[in-house]
């Protein structure tokens, strides 16, 4: 039963772009009654927070309460910085029983992206990256298209005539900023009209103090690695950082090495508590990022992304034996297997 429930409707998710926004607002708000607490799950990072403070503002009056739960610890700056400078209430999940509540939605997010939500049955799924199977929903919307999953909370919003606060719409902007990287990457038209409606009520001022408080000094350590193990070869680079404290100053290394001209993949790699984390970047171009991370370490871990952008994350004890000492050389061992 419980495979039969999370089997993918695939046909419901390929016919979710063809609903109007009206249309999809309805459908969505439908699923909620009065006496509902609703849990929204999120990875906590700008497009996820931006977007669950969204869906807190989409249910207010029709729902009891909703809590913005997360799995991860925030510890990229940016990210602490924009929670607190825009008081967005987000809690870590562990300080709560999951169990409690009697609706479920994940936002910028699938179920099968991490494997402490395979017990969370959801009721809603709304998201930007590509449609993974083995799941299911009530009300699915995924449009893999988008730049930022916020652009499209934005059409919800508007769809309900809903104006947002300041603190709201700044959430919003900043996380269509920081996923289509100021409209570098790959977007939908429908982003540039969701970061226009926003441009004059979103505080500049609160974007650019949360853009700037990235690095924290003890980090600048991992690039002195970084560049001391870096390797070019084929216009791949790659690089093991060994152990980090916050897997989140390997997305910041790989963003910065992806600069580099003549240098077409980007392999970033540490180790966080028990897993090994490998961020993957590349132009896009006849080239897919995404792909790769999951065919890489699909199998033994979760892998996934976008063709610009994407992640993989491994518990240790799930690698070769021969592979479980990592070095920069294994991470180009593994990667090449698939290029």
């Amino acid at each position: 039963m419980k495979n039969e429930k999370r089997s993918v409707s695939t046909r419901r998710k390929r016919n979710a772009t063809k609903r109007t926004a009206k249309e999809r607002l309805q459908e969505f708000w439908n699923i909620f009654e009065k006496d509902d607490d609703v849990l929204v799950v999120i990875t906590a990072d700008p497009d996820a927070l931006a977007s669950a403070l969204a869906i807190k503002r989409l249910l207010r009056y029709r729902v009891r309460n909703v809590t913005i739960g997360y799995p991860n610890e925030i510890r990229r700056l940016s990210n602490v910085a924009m929670v607190e400078l825009l008081k967005i209430p987000a809690e870590r999940m562990k300080s709560f029983k999951s169990d409690s509540f009697s609706k479920y939605i994940m936002v910028d997010s699938q179920p099968t992206h991490n494997p402490c939500y395979e017990d969370i049955e959801f009721d809603a799924v709304i998201d930007h990256h590509p449609v993974t199977k083995g799941w299911d929903a009530s009300f699915v919307d995924i449009r893999y298209r988008y730049g930022a999953t916020a652009s499209m909370l934005v059409e919800y919003l508007r769809a309900a005539d809903m104006k947002p606060s300041v603190a709201l719409a700044t959430a919003l902007f900043y996380a269509i900023k920081v996923d289509t990287q100021n409209f570098e990457k790959k977007a939908q038209l429908a982003d540039a009209i969701s970061f226009r409606y926003l441009f004059n009520i979103a505080n500049q001022n609160l974007v650019r103090k949360i853009e700037l408080s990235e690095l924290r000094k003890s980090e600048l350590n991992y690039f002195k690695t970084a560049f001391d193990e870096m390797k070019i070869s084929k216009r791949r680079l790659y690089a093991h950082v060994g152990r980090v404290r916050n897997p989140d100053v390997l997305v910041i290394i790989a963003d910065f090495f992806n600069r580099v001209h003549d240098v077409s993949w980007v392999f970033i790699s540490g180790i966080h508590g028990e897993k090994l984390v490998v961020i993957f970047r590349c132009d896009g171009y006849k080239r897919n990022a995404g792909t790769l991370a999951s065919k890489t370490f699909g199998e033994t871990g979760s892998a996934g992304g976008h063709r610009q952008a994407a992640r993989a994350e491994v518990p240790l004890k799930n690698l070769a034996k021969q592979d479980q000492d990592f070095t920069t050389n294994t991470l180009r061992k593994l990667t090449r297997r698939h290029l």
